[in-house]
């Protein structure tokens, strides 16, 4: 009889939730943090403990995980990681924090959530929440294709490189597609296959095959939220379906026996032999985010909520002892369970106690079976098939007043979403939340997304707990009576009551884009230093001089932007930057342009000039436009937009980064003034972007960060123009900004983008009756009514209903 998985360590060193794990050998296990690091975990021998170190330090939430097996150039291997910051990293294992990446991957526009690695160790296939599957030659390190999905803003949330010519990935639409590489040309790839499974696919693996495959024949496994795992064969057929897990299931792995082991949100980690699971093990954590199964001896790695690395197995010789295996035991027993996890409706009094277990048996592994305890609260008991018994997992806590239902927000499922209001006149933000967040990480992400001081730390977290009391776990106090969108519970610092409905327009202040991740791109810039000091281009290379002045700017940079502030070496560093803006090749670019961005909010940086270039922002939409090596300084900068501009070769991350740019000049007088100056020419470059000349073509339309940076130049610019009221000076300007609008509005669905675009039009409409004949005589009317009866979304039926009483004033 085969033996249950049993603990045989507990790794511990995270300081957030573990999101992915890697198991290459039988001595080595590799994590990735919310913490934002990859730890690389290694035993001398069979019998000794785990020692870590920190492979991998980021700046954002590391999300996904692989290990690229070891080669002749690489005898360890390499570990490749991806997360919020949209730059795939690859390092050596036995690197450290500060060693230089092997590479930087540059492609993707949003939080990078799944990586794989073919077996042959050929390809590297990454997703992302921007909706794209990219596969890149792990020779070359170059994008080889990019797996079309025609998704609206919807993620590729697992991707399974199957073998050196299939791939296959899981998305929020709701599908698994399968992709052949065999024979494909060109970048793009449409799948082969597309399998419908009717919710949200999370995870994907490859099954074994010959004599240890699977009884049902199946090639992979894929499961998601509707808590089934699902067996495919490769032909698009479905030949069987496994049920047990209670909620939404993360991650899948297989055993060499050609056993599947699943995690998920009902705490649990399963083990299935053909159609049956065979052993359920709960952890003391909400989340099970991740699995991985060692190929060399059958032990499984897990990841959880409870910022531990779990590993289990078969083998007596690496089981834990048995103080390590009862503290384990005594964790879950002591594990507070929301109420919603288990059913929301409990009626206390009707429940079995506990004589009822000593003569029933449960049904099938992993069933719970809720018990009134004698000291009045209820007990969690799961039947264990292989020890014959019902096992204590943990005490059912009251939960948020709600349904039990989650809510759907961007695409992506959480407890809570609640509304924000930071500050009187400024509009109100969404902060998504789930129990098994840590408060103070759910408020740094929220704080960082929207480019908000870490000053509000302490109340945006407070603000959280306080709202979800009686559903944080361990607490049983009443819950509050707020509807689950958290629009009755509004947060005003330093104010106890809010108005029930808000009113978004005039929305006086500007925004800007100033949250800056500059370490990774000096380390990217360090790097193509030396590839270009090897290659012989010392007439554009940084000497070591220049790289410490880069990094004293860099380090000045990180410090918060302020009226009072000065960057005291901003004339070293000018001409520089202008030199990797203008003279480096097209693809090295994007890391000077960031830095440049991030400069741009800062005193004097509107007197950035050159004889050449021109000013900061001809410098840097020069630099993002112009694919040549050198920069064209020749022409206005209307005229070089009108004739550089090639939708085809443009980097929209460059381009992103000079609209950037362009949004935090606004935040300082002088920046305000240069931006008035040449309002003409950037509006015209915009609508350049978003297509209005009908034949260069669009650029990020596919890239939320990009359109969030788009649409913040146009508020800006409404805000502007408000302040001004110069209606002779602005009406051509604010003409072609509402035109600019319309494209973005009828082009995107990210609620975040949508917003900022209907507050642009909004800005515009409030300065008077000029503007509002203006959008009356563009037909606005015709495409901002549709939008209140198309979003779910109560803050853009209202200030889409605000705009409107504009126009029918």
């Amino acid at each position: 009889m085969v033996q249950d998985f049993k603990l045989s360590a507990q790794l511990k060193g995270h300081e957030s939730d573990v999101r992915a794990v890697s198991f290459p050998a039988a001595n080595a296990v590799l994590s990735a943090s919310r913490d934002h690091t990859v730890r690389l975990w290694r035993k001398a021998t069979s019998q000794s403990p785990f020692d870590d170190t920190i492979v991998s330090q980021g700046y954002g939430y590391i999300n996904s995980l692989t290990f690229i097996p070891p080669s002749g150039e690489y005898p360890d291997g390499l570990v490749v990681s991806g997360g919020a910051e949209p730059i795939i990293e690859v390092k050596k294992p036995n690197a450290t924090p500060d060693i230089n990446a092997e590479r930087l991957l540059v492609g993707h526009g949003h939080n990078v959530c799944t990586l794989d690695v073919s077996p042959d160790g050929k390809w590297l296939v990454s997703g992302s929440w921007d909706g794209k599957a990219i596969v890149w030659n792990t020779a070359t390190w170059e994008m080889a294709h990019v797996l079309v999905h025609n998704m609206d803003n919807r993620g590729v949330w697992t991707v399974l490189a199957y073998d050196a010519d299939t791939i296959i990935t899981g998305s929020a639409d709701n599908n698994v597609r399968i992709f052949r590489l065999k024979g494909a040309t060109g970048l793009e790839i449409e799948a082969s296959r597309t399998l419908s499974t009717g919710d949200v696919v999370r995870a994907l693996c490859k099954l074994p095959s010959g004599l240890k495959g699977h009884p049902s024949g199946a090639d992979f496994a894929s499961a998601g939220n509707d808590s089934v795992i699902r067996l495919w064969k490769l032909s698009g057929k479905e030949v069987g379906n496994l049920q047990g897990h209670d909620s939404f299931i993360y991650s899948l792995a297989a055993l060499p026996t050609g056993e599947i082991v699943s995690s998920g949100e009902d705490r649990t980690l399963r083990i299935w032999r053909g159609s049956e699971c065979i052993q359920t093990i709960t952890h003391p954590a909400i989340s099970v985010w991740t699995v991985a199964v060692c190929p060399e001896n059958g032990d499984i790695v897990s990841g959880a909520s409870d910022n531990m690395v779990r590993v289990f197995t078969r083998s007596a010789d690496r089981t834990a002892d048995a103080q390590t295996i009862a503290q384990f035991e005594e964790s879950v027993r002591n594990s507070a369970i929301p109420q919603q996890q288990v059913g929301s409706n409990i009626n206390k009094e009707k429940l079995d106690t506990k004589d009822w277990m000593q003569t029933n048996s449960g049904i099938k592994d992993g069933q719970i079976k809720m018990i009134r305890e004698e000291d009045g609260t209820i007990g969690a008991y799961q039947w264990s098939t292989g020890q014959q018994q019902w096992i204590h997992v943990g005490t059912v806590v009251d939960s948020a007043g709600s349904s039990g239902k989650k809510v759907s927000y961007n695409g992506k499922e959480y407890d809570y979403v609640f509304d924000v209001d930071i500050e009187d006149g400024k509009p109100p933000l969404k902060l998504p939340y789930n129990l098994s967040q840590n408060p103070y990480d759910a408020a740094t992400k929220f704080l960082g997304d929207n480019e908000l001081p870490i000053s509000y730390l302490d109340n945006v977290a407070n603000f959280i707990t306080q709202n979800t009391q009686g559903a944080t776990l361990g607490q049983v106090s009443e819950a509050p009576s707020s509807d689950p969108y958290g629009t009755d519970s509004r947060y005003i610092p330093g104010l106890d009551s809010q108005p029930a409905k808000p009113k978004y327009l005039p929305h006086t202040e500007f925004l800007s884009l100033t949250n800056g991740k500059l370490e990774p791109a000096l380390a990217r810039l360090k790097t193509l230093n030396t590839k270009h000091i090897q290659a012989g281009n010392k007439h554009i290379a940084m000497n070591p001089d220049n790289v410490e002045i880069l990094e004293e700017l860099v380090k000045q940079l990180l410090q918060p932007a302020s009226a009072a502030g000065k960057l005291a070496n901003l004339d070293a560093s000018k001409p520089i930057l202008l030199t990797l803006v203008t003279q480096w090749p097209y693809a090295d670019r994007l890391p000077a342009l960031d830095i440049l961005r991030c400069l741009a909010a800062w005193p004097a940086a509107a007197s950035i000039t050159d004889d050449r270039y021109g000013d900061i922002i001809d410098i840097a939409v020069r630099g993002a436009l112009d694919v040549d090596d050198t920069v064209t300084a020749d022409g206005s900068l209307s005229d070089f937009v009108a004739n550089k501009l090639d939708a085809t070769k443009a980097n929209a991350n460059s381009v992103m980064m000079a609209l950037r740019t362009i949004v935090n000049l606004f935040k300082l007088d002088d920046g305000r003034k240069l931006v008035a100056s040449k309002a003409g020419d950037i509006l015209s470059f915009m609508g350049h972007i978003v297509g209005l000349d009908g034949d260069k073509g669009v650029i990020g339309a596919e890239n939320n960060n990009f359109q969030i940076a788009l649409t913040s130049a146009a508020f800006n610019f409404a805000c502007l123009f408000y302040r001004e009221r110069k209606l002779d000076a602005n009406l051509d300007e604010i003409a072609l900004l509402i035109m600019i609008v319309e494209a973005t509005v009828r082009k995107q669905k990210d609620p975040e983008v949508l917003f900022r675009a209907l507050m642009a039009l909004g800005m515009v409409l409030s300065i008077g009756p000029q503007p509002v004949a203006e959008a009356k005589k563009q037909g606005v009317d015709a495409w901002l009514t549709p939008v209140i009866g198309q979003t779910r979304e109560q803050r853009l039926k209202d200030v889409a209903q605000e705009c409107l009483s504009y126009l029918r004033a």
